[in-house]
C-alpha cells in the first residue's frame, strides 16, 4: 500500500484527499516507478481545485510531472534502478500522475534523468522549466540575438517565467520581467538575472494596434490583453514565444504587428513534444541553469499540503517552483 492524492467529483465539485492504494489500482503501462518527487504547476492547481476543466474522468491522481526510480520495466530501454523523468503526455489529466508514491507509465513518455540532476532538481525544473527552455529555444530558432535588444518575460514570477528569466540571462540577453507583485518578487527576479522589473498593470491597459517598438523578443505565459500589448510593442522582425493563458485564452489583437513589423508569434507546447526534442531540451537545461537557481526558486512541501498550494497557485500567490516530496 502507498499514499496518493486522489481527486473525485461530487455534485460537480472536485474533492481532493490522501488515500492509501495498492499497485493493482494503478493504470496500465510498461514501467512501474517509485516516485521521489512531483511538482505543482498551474495546470495541477486548476485540476486539484476544480477551477479548470482539466480532468474529465474520476477518480484521478493529479501531477503532470514526476521524477523517480524504475522498480519494474517491461521495456528494454529501462531497467530496475534507472532514474527517469516524466512531463506531459496527458499524465495527471487522463492517466494517473505524479502525486502518488508509485506510478505506472508508458516507456515512450519517459526520458532518462539527465546527468547533473537528481530527482528534486529535476522537479524544480519540471514542466515549467522544460516549457521555458522550449520557449527560449523558439527565440533562438527565430534568430533573436542578445545584441538585438531587450527580451520581455511576462508572468515572470511563475514557474515558466522564472526559469525563462534565468535561461535568457545565462545566454546573455537583457531581460525585462513583468510581475503583478513588484515589491515581493522584484528582488528574486533580479537575482535570477532580470535587468529591470515592470508592473503587470502597464500591460493590462488596452493596446493600440501598434505602439512604440520596445522588445526584440518575448516569452509570454499570460495570453489575452497582456499578449496583445506585447505584440503591439515588438520590434521589427521580433518574435514572441507564447505558452500560457493565465490571463485568459482570448487574444484581442490585430494583424498590424504581423504584416507591418514582420512580427512572429510562435506557440509552444510541451505536452506532446517529441522525445528527441525533449532530451535535447533537458540537456540544455542542465548546461544553462546555474547552481544559484536551485538555491532560491523552490518551495518543498509534503503531499498533504498540495491542495493548499494548488489554491495559492491559481490565485497568483506562488513565487518560483513548488516541489512535492513523495
Amino acid at each position: 500500500m502507498f499514499n496518493a492524492l486522489i481527486l473525485n467529483q461530487e455534485e460537480k465539485r472536485t474533492i481532493a484527499s490522501i488515500e492509501q492504494i495498492d499497485e493493482a489500482q494503478l493504470p496500465e503501462g510498461d514501467v512501474l516507478i517509485e516516485v521521489d518527487y512531483s511538482s505543482l504547476n498551474y495546470k495541477d492547481g486548476l485540476a486539484i481545485t476544480g477551477k479548470g476543466k482539466i480532468i474529465r474522468n474520476f477518480p484521478m491522481v493529479p501531477g503532470i510531472d514526476l521524477a523517480g526510480t524504475v522498480l519494474d520495466s517491461q521495456d528494454a530501454r529501462y531497467q530496475t534502478g534507472d532514474k527517469v523523468v516524466l512531463t506531459g503526455w496527458g499524465v495527471g489529466e487522463n492517466h494517473w500522475g505524479g502525486m502518488a508514491q508509485r506510478a505506472r507509465l508508458k516507456a515512450d513518455w519517459l526520458v532518462p534523468l539527465p546527468q547533473g540532476l537528481d530527482s528534486k532538481k529535476a522537479m524544480m525544473v519540471g514542466t515549467a522549466g522544460f516549457t521555458a527552455m522550449l520557449c527560449v529555444q523558439a527565440l533562438l530558432d527565430a534568430g533573436i540575438k542578445p545584441e538585438d535588444g531587450e527580451v520581455l518575460v511576462t508572468g515572470a514570477s511563475g514557474g515558466v517565467g522564472s526559469v525563462a528569466v534565468t535561461l535568457l540571462a545565462q545566454l546573455g540577453y537583457k531581460v525585462a520581467a513583468v510581475t503583478g507583485r513588484v515589491e515581493q518578487n522584484g528582488p528574486l527576479l533580479e537575482k535570477l538575472g532580470a535587468s529591470r522589473i515592470i508592473d503587470r498593470v502597464e500591460f493590462e491597459e488596452p493596446a493600440r494596434p501598434l505602439e512604440k517598438q520596445v522588445w526584440a523578443g518575448a516569452v509570454d505565459t499570460v495570453g489575452s490583453k497582456v499578449l496583445t500589448k506585447v505584440l503591439a510593442q515588438m520590434d521589427y522582425n521580433g518574435a514572441v514565444a507564447a505558452c500560457g493563458l493565465a490571463g485568459g485564452f482570448d487574444l484581442p489583437t490585430t494583424v498590424m504587428p504581423f504584416i507591418l513589423r514582420n512580427v512572429r508569434l510562435q506557440g509552444v507546447d510541451s505536452v506532446m513534444c517529441p522525445t528527441e526534442k525533449r532530451i535535447a531540451a533537458w540537456e540544455k537545461l542542465v548546461e544553462l541553469l546555474p547552481e544559484s537557481y536551485f538555491d532560491q526558486a523552490c518551495t518543498e512541501v509534503e503531499l498533504a499540503e498540495a491542495p493548499k498550494y494548488a489554491e495559492d497557485i491559481t490565485n497568483g500567490q506562488v513565487t518560483g517552483r513548488v516541489v512535492i516530496k513523495l
